[in-house]
């Protein structure tokens, strides 16, 4: 009777050990949204894309920076006025690699919103932002910000803020948000 029984109690055990460390280990919110994977801050934009509007993206007023904030709720908040969007004519494929083979590819689509008047012209300056956005996944993809829940608001308001930052770098101010347009992770 005793050797039915110790397995059952080891099971307990064990789910009531597991739910304890996962309570006590549990980032606290501000944590999981100040944390971007770099030291640009709250004041770098991004947020959440799933069709419309969701808890994580919200629209409203820029910080003092002009590049879009987080607030301390964790909804994103791009900078207002008049935009136009301008989608990337190629989706991006990024490989998801372990222990040095590929496990998976995502297939992610971007558009810009720009600012209405914006000088960003897609056959001169597509090529260089291409290039300098498939990087950043390449280096997302290799700290694991493709593998287990990463289409999770905080995952992709960090990849967003990250996003925004390198395709201001490139293009210049008139970025004003980088929307996520098509994501897929197809494993292989």
């Amino acid at each position: 009777m005793i050797r039915k029984l110790v397995p059952v109690l080891l099971l307990f055990l064990g789910l009531g050990l597991g739910a304890g460390a996962g309570i006590f280990l549990r980032p606290a919110p501000s944590e999981a949204v100040a944390h971007d994977g770099g030291d640009a801050g709250p004041g770098a934009s991004s947020g959440a894309s799933s069709g419309g509007g969701t808890e994580a993206e919200g629209h409203g007023a820029a910080d003092d920076h002009g590049d879009g904030a987080s607030g301390g709720d964790g909804h994103y908040t791009p900078e207002t006025g008049p935009t136009e969007t301008v989608r990337l004519p190629n989706q991006f494929v990024v490989p998801v690699l372990h222990d040095g083979r590929v496990e998976a590819l995502v297939v992610i689509g971007l558009a810009l919103e720009m600012r209405t008047g914006h000088a960003f012209d897609l056959a001169t300056d597509e090529p260089r932002l291409r290039a300098a956005l498939l990087q950043l996944l390449f280096d997302h993809a290799n700290i694991g910000g493709f593998d287990g829940l990463f289409t999770s608001g905080e995952v992709l308001l960090s990849l967003r803020r990250a996003l925004v930052t390198t395709a201001r770098g490139e293009v210049g101010p008139d970025v004003q948000d980088v929307l996520i347009t098509e994501l897929l992770r197809q494993e292989s």
